[in-house]
């Protein structure tokens, strides 16, 4: 029988799964979708050295994402290291006037709300395992 105690760790661990699902699953939409718009829109054929590198970025992004929402927690790490890169590419952008349209007006903190979503995704995952362990052992 489930104490009700158990019945709000399960609600807890539930409401924490749900924030990883949702906000993973908005990075990779957004992220598969800028990958489609660069390869498969109306642009030329020809891309810069800039937009390989972001696109590498983008796709350790995705998969690492997606290995954290089936639970993997190593992910996190491909997760941190590909936000990372790709707002380092954004302040190379930034800082060596690179012909992109996305720099024009913004301030160079601006690109650090980056690390937000990752952020809330770290902080509920290991919540959401410390209270998954913390089960497991009763």
């Amino acid at each position: 029988m489930t104490t009700l105690p158990g019945m709000q760790t399960s609600r807890f661990l539930l409401f924490r799964r749900l924030i990883i699902f949702v906000l993973a699953g908005l990075l990779i939409c957004y992220h598969i979708f800028t990958l489609c718009d660069l390869y498969l829109g109306a642009r030329t054929s020809t891309h810069t050295t800039f937009e390989y590198v972001q696109s590498a970025l983008r796709v350790i992004i995705t998969l690492s994402l997606l290995l954290v929402v089936v639970g993997k927690r190593w992910a996190l790490c491909g997760m941190w290291a590909g936000i990372t890169g790709l707002i380092a590419t954004h302040y190379w952008a930034h800082f060596g006037n690179l012909p992109v349209d996305f720099t024009l007006g913004r301030h160079p903190l601006s690109y650090l709300k980056g690390f937000i979503f990752p952020s809330i995704i770290t902080m509920a995952f290991h919540t959401s395992s410390q209270v998954g362990d913390s089960n497991a052992d009763a």
